[in-house]
């Protein structure tokens, strides 16, 4: 069986329903979706997703278990909660163990745009499969001025194999305990150093899938340049026709938030009018199944950058019940 997979808490809940709801619109109500449990705030998320039989909770414990253990092992200082916010992203890498023999993962704060087909037909040829341009930046991956980066990949890897951990198709079982074990002492012996030091899990599952040698296969890189299609809203330019967008003509297979943290969708789903890129997007896929309830704002807009939202009184009873992070 394949399937879309997530990772998420209660944090994320307003990114969560607008993801869900695309995968409504665009793959079909039938799609199989697993969500990772990013920590162990998942009510909200439980109680949404009842009226949805094709989504599920991931609750295998002892697979979470494992890849906890993985992470203390591999790259402990991920896991610090007082230093990363993301110290449950490794979460996603659950996925490796099952449900889906193939699936595709997506973050909570991305939409899908586009059947996905594609992409699971390219899981027959490779192991690996993305769509993004983080080649172009190597410094969010890895430490570009550890001497030890070129003895472990040569530059051409680098320049051509890296990718965004926001969104990628793989398979069951690329890492099972064995290789888990040789990725673990590779690190130990000093390779952890080529890792750049922020960004949560995608450093090292960068290095999990380039290590391993996986044939990887990233659509940015590979179609023709009149085909191709950017995906993060920090591209100012894409069209909107009937809720979806599209690239100098070009149908998008997904558009990633990057860059909007989920205090500012949580805050404008409480009402307040900060604007952010692609915001009324959005809103159409968070309020698909209930547009009675989308805010209507009453304030003047102000820019997601130049004002961080004050917490609104949803938010503060949110946090009093720890429902969502505070950091």
């Amino acid at each position: 069986m394949n399937g879309i997979c997530t990772l998420g808490n209660d944090y994320v809940f307003d990114q969560l329903v607008a993801l869900l709801n695309s995968i409504d619109v665009i793959l079909g109500p039938e799609t199989p979706v697993c969500i990772y449990p990013f920590d162990d705030r998942t009510q909200r998320i439980a109680d949404e997703i009842a009226k949805r039989p094709n989504v599920f909770l991931y609750d295998d414990q002892e697979s979470i278990n494992r890849w906890d253990q993985f992470m203390l092992a591999a790259a402990p200082e991920r896991l610090n909660r007082s230093k990363s916010r993301l110290y449950g992203a490794h979460r996603r890498f659950c996925a490796f163990d099952g449900p889906f023999e193939k699936f595709i993962y997506l973050d909570a704060d991305t939409l899908v745009m586009k059947s996905l087909a594609a992409v699971f037909e390219k899981l027959d040829s490779y192991d690996f499969v993305v769509y993004d341009f983080q080649f172009t930046d190597v410094s969010k991956i890895y430490n570009v001025n550890s001497p030890k980066l070129l003895k472990v990949f040569e530059q051409k890897r680098i320049d051509s194999e890296i990718f965004c951990s926001g969104f990628y198709g793989a398979k069951q079982g690329l890492f099972d305990s064995e290789k888990r074990d040789w990725l673990i002492s590779h690190l130990q012996n000093g390779e952890s150093e080529i890792l750049y030091g922020g960004a949560g899990e995608q450093p090292l599952i960068n290095y999990m899938v380039m290590r391993s040698n996986l044939p990887i296969y990233n659509f940015a890189r590979q179609l023709p340049d009149n085909e191709k299609t950017g995906c993060s809203a920090s591209s100012k330019h894409f069209e909107e026709r009937e809720h979806l967008l599209y690239d100098r003509g070009n149908q998008l297979t997904y558009l990633h938030y990057i860059g909007i943290p989920p205090n500012i969708n949580q805050a404008v789903c409480a009402g307040e009018n900060i604007e952010f890129p692609y915001r009324d997007l959005f809103l159409y896929y968070r309020y698909l199944h209930e547009p009675e309830k989308r805010p209507v704002f009453t304030s003047p807009p102000k820019n997601y950058n130049d004002a961080p939202p004050v917490p609104n009184l949803l938010t503060r009873a949110l946090q009093k019940l720890k429902l969502i992070n505070q950091g």
